[in-house]
């Protein structure tokens, strides 16, 4: 029974540490079932027993936390999400040079990686302005173009 118990308290550990490390409860439901895994190994239930005890209490608790979350969950499908850097002018620091992976632009106080849809080069000093932002890269037109 030992050794089960070791099994079921080191699947809670693995467990509670892969859920603080991606905060998206995930794992937060069979380290419950593994905590109540690791109570049955204690009070001495035989293995198949532990094993239902784990799945039930982690279905029971995924199946009642998910209308909770579905609650507090802040989304509205309605919401477009835009960046409000689109549609600004912004200066070239380094040239953009779609075959050379390079270009730097700053926009206010902000410094992104540029890059241009149509594989135009870009000097640096040249006003541009933002079109699309998709990660951390900003794709600009020249402003005169």
């Amino acid at each position: 029974m030992v050794s089960w118990m070791i099994f079921w308290g080191t699947l809670f550990i693995v467990l509670v540490i892969l859920e603080f490390s991606t905060m998206q409860l995930v794992s937060v439901w069979f380290a419950a079932g593994a905590l109540a895994g690791f109570i049955g190994a204690a009070c001495q239930m035989n293995p198949l027993g532990q094993a239902i005890l784990f799945a039930v209490v982690s279905f029971l608790l995924l199946l009642i936390s998910m209308p909770l979350l579905k609650k507090f969950r802040k989304s509205n499908p309605n919401t477009q999400q835009v960046d409000p850097d689109v549609g600004k002018d912004a200066v070239v620091t380094e040239e953009i040079d779609n075959a050379k992976s390079t270009g730097r632009i700053r926009i206010g106080d902000s410094n992104w990686r540029a890059r241009t849809k149509d594989d135009a080069v870009i000097t640096a000093g040249t006003i541009v302005t933002v079109t699309e932002i998709s990660g951390t890269t900003a794709y600009v037109t020249e402003k005169n173009a």
